[in-house]
């Protein structure tokens, strides 16, 4: 079964080709393990329900190879082809929505007008408080 049919028909948030997954939302799932090893993500392939610019830097800079997710921001899926990752999604959106539904998603809020993953990252942790 392949992550896309995996992710899919299942509630995880996200997946991938090294045997993580997780039912958390947000960016956690993904910014979390990069706090210990900040490769964690490094060559594999990624399935996530939602992937805005925020998710998108800090897979680039983690080193995944592929992703495939559902809904992508246009802002993440320029990330992607500028670290030259295979992105393969359903829906592209012109950003994420917060959980509200009135706004944009606060994660791709603080990385709106970041173009380092490295910054991006430590941005995404103070956020956080991480």
């Amino acid at each position: 079964m392949s992550l896309k049919q995996t992710l899919n028909d299942n509630n995880y948030s996200i997946l991938t080709s090294g045997g993580y997954s997780s039912f958390e939302s947000g960016i956690r799932p993904v910014i979390v393990p990069m706090c210990e090893d900040l490769h964690f993500f490094q060559g594999q392939s990624v399935a996530d329900k939602i992937i805005g610019k925020a998710s998108a830097m800090l897979l680039a800079l983690s080193g995944a190879k592929e992703v495939y997710t559902p809904v992508l921001s246009k802002a993440g899926k320029e990330v992607f082809d500028r670290y030259g990752i295979v992105c393969e999604y359903d829906t592209l959106a012109d950003y994420i929505v917060n959980r509200k539904g009135d706004g944009m998603c606060p994660m791709e809020m603080t990385v709106r007008d970041i173009d380092d993953p490295k910054e991006a990252f430590e941005a995404l942790k103070k956020k956080l408080a991480l």
